[in-house]
């Protein structure tokens, strides 16, 4: 048996040069820290009245903490924690960040047709890609339907600032896109305080804005989906979005010569089996983004293509075939081509 683990990586390029060659009054600014089990960096461009390095990151790690404590899996007391231990059918009180991504959830379950739900959580951990560990072989299908009963967003109900489930083993996961809002509340941060032209990233996932000193874009760089290396695929300049990839390629096992990707489709109850290798998303927030990007993997490149060309999603798609690899673009993605190479 096999097992590969690896994170995908969206690349900001250039940065390094920026802060060997910029004039003061054009300083570009990098600040990095851990958070939500991962890294971030984040860099600006400084703003007239520049702000201090260390109160911007002290204001991005207390905002970034207040996420994590209500929606992180990993800690025992957070507000997702105590929701998924509850017990009773009652509803239970959540915070402002909690409504905030339980909305966006609710429709984006609705918008993919159930290829995200955030209470996949079951169906996860049975295939060994939870908490829970590894597993030694594939489940039953008795196992499997017994897991998929406990999933469905249609088990959930939020009324104002309650959440509410109508079975108590139901359990809730936002990981899917609770990272991509952690970078829409510190690109939130940097407003707050004057900042407009920046690059947030965390753990992979971007939110970009305005340009870099000399009026140049802030460029990306968007590695090719090989198990084994991590070779630019395409350059892109996003402009003033938010940039997602994700890709079943990392991380999986194998049973008798069969891989399971990580990527679990919550209608089937069963690992994903397209010839997707990745998708890329643009939108306008970060938590959005990283929704899609997962939600079109799950549900493969034509379904995905035509929710993008319907939704006017900016979307590359990278398809695995015997010659190599295809890729499809949606018709909103093309303007945002940047250079070929870094």
């Amino acid at each position: 048996m096999l097992y590969r683990t690896t994170r995908l990586w969206l690349a900001p390029l250039g940065l390094a040069l920026l802060l060997l060659g910029c004039a003061p009054a054009q300083q570009v600014v990098s600040i990095q820290g851990n958070t939500m089990g991962t890294s971030y960096h984040i860099s600006w461009v400084q703003p007239q009245t520049p702000v201090e390095k260390l109160t911007l990151q002290a204001a991005v790690d207390a905002r970034l903490e207040q996420v994590n404590d209500s929606m992180s899996t990993w800690r025992k007391d957070s507000l997702i924690s105590q929701f998924n231990r509850h017990d009773y059918i009652t509803p239970m009180r959540i915070d402002d960040d909690f409504i905030r991504v339980m909305r966006e959830a609710f429709r984006l379950a609705e918008l993919t047709d159930g290829a995200l739900d955030v209470t996949v959580g079951p169906l996860v951990n049975l295939w060994g890609f939870g908490p829970d560990g590894r597993i030694e072989s594939a489940p039953s299908p008795h196992e499997i339907a017994d897991a998929k009963a406990r999933v469905g967003v249609a088990h959930l109900n939020l009324d104002g600032h309650f959440l509410s489930k109508d079975r108590p083993d139901v359990y809730l996961d936002l990981s899917s896109i609770a990272k991509g809002y952690g970078v829409d509340v510190a690109a939130e941060v940097l407003e707050q305080r004057g900042i407009h032209n920046y690059l947030v990233e965390i753990g992979g996932e971007l939110r970009l804005k305005g340009q870099k000193p000399e009026n140049k874009p802030w460029r990306i760089a968007i590695e090719q989906p090989d198990e084994d290396g991590r070779e630019v695929f395409n350059v892109i300049e996003p402009g003033e979005m938010a940039v997602a990839t994700s890709g079943d390629y990392r991380n999986f096992f194998e049973e008798d010569g069969r891989r399971f990707s990580h990527l679990i489709d919550p209608r089937t109850g069963e690992p994903i089996n397209t010839r997707l290798a990745s998708a890329t998303v643009l939108a306008p927030s970060s938590m959005t983004a990283d929704g899609l990007a997962t939600a079109f993997i799950v549900m493969g490149t034509e379904p995905a293509l035509a929710v993008a060309e319907r939704e006017g999603l900016p979307v590359m798609l990278i398809e695995k075939s015997q010659e190599g690899y295809q890729v499809h673009y949606s018709s909103a993605y093309k303007p945002y081509f940047g250079e070929s190479n870094p």
